[in-house]
């Protein structure tokens, strides 16, 4: 038996020896797939598996190592639970094969069994061409399997350097994507293939970089400076995620229910036309240092995020006034649906900040489907069953309203500052319509006009009086009653009707 025990630590060894990847991976300031699993994994709470699996291409015979160019396994974060697998560029460009896919979709499919995240640390060139087909059906298997575990288990992707070919589409079907900048890249053909068949010349940071992906496709989610930066986020970010959608997130109590938001006042001007900065409104009303944003790059007008109120995770879904009025537009609405079918899947309750005077207008927002996309917003608010409050900050007109606050939309409580201006459209454009003929013949009445109308329909007593708006608060009270409408829902428990799945506005 003790030859066998030698061998064993000497294949042992032989695994664990990586060396040459820690020279290739250090040159390019990133981690290699070990250390990067040390690094964000509690102590000594990895458990392998699968770690003597290779191809079985002949091929391959002289390149083949065990492990094939990934390591998976289990351990925990915050002593708790979650499943892994981490790529190895220095094995073949990380490129996947039949068994290194195989091991991916094992370690996907034994935490959706126990109802654990799945974190993928991705460094991928992509298929491993010499397998052929075998390879592409084994990476077919992955989609499937993170289609399957959508909505059941946190599913997290952190690009740690190029994600290329079918690579992408495992990270693109997860809940989240984080990328490092200048070491992270993510596109379906690279530069070379582009320039041959378009005749395009184009870098690698300026096809698929963290920027690109953060600022403009809105692809990924989270920028970091580093690798060690994007894997403390990954932390971060599962401290407000439940294991699995049969549990609530956590609950940490870290500030006072009853503190008082006395800043807001000066914090948001009263004139609809003023801007400010809703972060600074975020800041004020949830639990102290607790707002962790999603997407911050990207479609600016529309600020998306975690935050505790009283202990209690929430999401967050706010107008940004500073950026396009805090309109929404295509990039925006397809931000915030996503956000909140998310929050839905894990029992995540919804909080809104409605400062808004509608849809984008513009002939290139809807003939690039501004409809589409802006029903994508009242599709995923529709459907979703966990408790929704909204709070109408200063302006709340037309299908922006209708989305974001109203009632029978299936919002359990609405809330409006005294300020709150609740309409089909702003006073001036609506005098423009009703009081057409008359304006007219007197172009020195609209302001005349405009101010009636404003004082019997732009405020929140008239759509109170109807049932609408639950209750009118100040804004030092914005915290406490928030908090308490939260309290009185947080057990909310809603059934729809049974159906094989619904045809969402894509």
């Amino acid at each position: 038996m003790g030859a066998k025990i030698k061998e064993f630590l000497e294949r042992r060894k032989e695994l664990l020896n990586d060396r040459n990847a820690a020279e290739l991976q250090h040159k390019k300031g990133k981690l290699t797939a070990r250390e990067r699993l040390k690094y964000l994994l509690d102590n000594d709470s990895f458990a392998e598996i699968n770690s003597f699996a290779e191809t079985q291409s002949k091929e391959l015979d002289a390149r083949k190592k065990a492990g094939d160019g990934v390591v998976t396994g289990y351990g925990t974060i915050n002593k708790r639970a979650v499943y892994i697998y981490a790529q190895d560029f220095s094995f073949m460009g990380g490129s996947m094969g039949e068994a290194h896919n195989e091991k991916i979709a094992d370690v996907i499919e034994l935490a959706l069994k126990n109802g654990c995240p799945c974190i993928g640390l991705l460094d991928s060139g992509g298929a491993r061409i010499q397998e052929g087909v075998a390879a592409l059906d084994a990476g077919g298997k992955i989609f499937q399997l993170n289609t399957t575990a959508s909505g059941i288990i946190p599913q997290i992707s952190a690009i740690l350097g190029p994600c290329a070919g079918i690579a992408v589409y495992s990270p693109a079907l997860t809940d989240f994507i984080f990328m490092v900048d200048k070491t992270s890249y993510m596109f379906i053909t690279g530069p070379d293939v582009i320039k041959t068949v378009t005749g395009e010349i184009i870098d690698f940071e300026r096809l698929g970089g963290a920027r690109q992906h953060n600022e403009k496709s809105g692809v990924a989610h989270f920028m970091a400076d580093n690798e060690k930066d994007c894997l403390d986020m990954i932390k971060v970010l599962l401290g407000y995620l439940p294991q699995n959608n049969l549990e609530g997130p956590p609950y940490h109590a870290s500030d006072s229910p009853s503190r008082e938001t006395k800043k807001l006042e000066a914090f948001v001007p009263e004139d609809p036309k003023k801007t400010y900065d809703i972060k600074e409104v975020i800041a004020e009303i949830f639990d102290r240092h607790s707002f962790f944003e999603v997407q911050g790059s990207h479609a600016a007008n529309a600020v998306v995020g975690f935050a505790r109120l009283n202990g209690y995770v929430v999401g967050v879904v706010a107008n940004q006034p500073k950026v396009l009025a805090g309109c929404l537009d295509i990039n925006s609405s397809s931000k915030i649906a996503r956000f909140v079918r998310l929050c839905d899947c894990f029992n995540i309750p919804l909080i809104n900040l409605v400062d808004v005077t509608g849809y984008l207008p513009g002939t290139e927002q809807e003939h690039n489907g501004i409809i589409r996309h802006g029903a994508k917003v009242l599709f995923a608010y529709s459907e979703a069953t966990v408790p929704k409050i909204s709070l109408v900050l200063r302006k709340a007109y037309g299908g922006a309203y209708i989305a974001l606050v109203s009632k029978d939309m299936g919002f359990d409580k609405v809330l409006a500052w005294p300020i709150a201006e609740i309409a089909v459209m702003g006073a001036e454009q609506a005098v423009s319509i009703v009081n057409r003929d008359e304006i007219n013949k007197n172009p020195k009445a609209r302001a005349e006009l405009a101010r009636q109308y404003s004082e019997k329909y732009l405020n929140p007593y008239a759509a109170a009086k109807l049932g609408k708006v639950d209750m009118i608060i100040e804004p030092r009270e914005t915290r406490i009653a928030l908090a308490k409408c939260l309290e009185m829902i947080i057990s909310k428990r809603e059934k729809k009707p049974a159906k094989k799945h619904a045809n969402m506005p894509l």
